[in-house]
């Protein structure tokens, strides 16, 4: 029994103290610092996505026409980059969900740090700790206590722990990702065709005069016009494109949602059983047997 009471006044002691940081600053700049950082990669990766997919597009808008003596070949480099495309469209819708939720957090943050909620929480903590030690907290009370510790707490704990674990085990992912996108749109920007526009033809001189077959031989020669457009060297260029995207795609998935619920979770749990009625924690002693003499 005394063992359970010294239980009782540890928990208690330390929600008084979780409520108290409340009103330490330290603690939510850090988060802010971390989730405008979190918020700037997300933009990033946004930009160079939708970058590269202007890029891609010119290719596919662009037809190079070869027309010797009037024999027509239409060729066209953005058919091999069709399902790049596909998936940097997608990778840009992500990266913008990515950057929303990093605002979405944000958001919360300012609203859990707001004086009121630090007040309220205050408040609660020491109303609930006499009781609870005693045995009589209410499960209301215990209920509205957690409820507003998750409010105040939950959110820069996720933000600080989902950071924790992208500098851990995701960051150099996505450094080396981001860059090898960053060099894919270079190298494809370098190879987009030059704007068509027409060929004006040499001013001709009045004291000259040109047979058929020289205008003939002339046009020839400015339609027969090698293409500037390297087929092989693109398609190398976009052949590592898909698994530098996916594994960019991985590290904001695990950032934004999957390690941010696990927190929130185990955060959840963690407040529900501190905040549950001591005499609901503590087991039900055996029934003991009458012994008939």
């Amino acid at each position: 029994m005394k063992l359970r009471s010294i239980q009782r006044l540890v928990i208690a002691i330390l929600v008084v103290l979780a409520a108290l940081t409340a009103w330490y600053r330290p603690l939510q700049e850090i988060a802010d610092a971390q989730v405008d950082a979190g918020l700037k990669r997300a933009l990033i990766s946004f930009a160079s996505a939708r970058a590269l997919n202007a890029v891609i597009s010119v290719f596919q808008g662009t037809e190079l026409s070869i027309e010797p003596l009037g024999v027509g070949v239409t060729l066209t480099p953005g058919q091999i980059l069709d399902p790049v495309n596909d998936l940097v469209e997608q990778f840009s819708s992500i990266m913008l969900l990515a950057s929303v939720a990093f605002g979405v957090q944000k958001t919360l943050l300012a609203i859990g740090s707001h004086s009121a909620i630090s007040i309220a929480v205050t408040a609660m903590a020491l109303i609930w700790a006499p009781l609870f030690y005693r045995q009589k907290a209410p499960s209301l009370l215990s209920r509205m206590l957690v409820v507003l510790l998750m409010i105040r707490f939950a959110i820069p704990v996720v933000v600080v722990g989902s950071d924790w674990a992208f500098h851990q085990f995701l960051v150099k992912d996505y450094d080396q990702n981001q860059v090898a996108l960053n060099e894919t749109n270079g190298n494809l920007s370098k190879q987009t065709p030059p704007s068509a526009a027409p060929v004006t033809p040499p001013p001709e001189d009045p004291s000259e005069e040109k047979g058929l077959f020289d205008r003939v031989k002339e046009r020839a020669k400015a339609a027969i016009k090698p293409p500037s457009i390297d087929l092989q060297a693109i398609k190398k260029t976009v052949e590592e494109l898909p698994e530098r995207v996916l594994k960019l795609i991985v590290v904001f998935l695990m950032q934004t949602i999957i390690i941010p619920l696990l927190l929130l979770w185990s955060l959840y749990k963690i407040a529900s059983t501190l905040a549950q009625p001591s005499s609901a924690r503590e087991p039900t002693p055996p029934p003991q047997t009458a012994h008939i003499s």
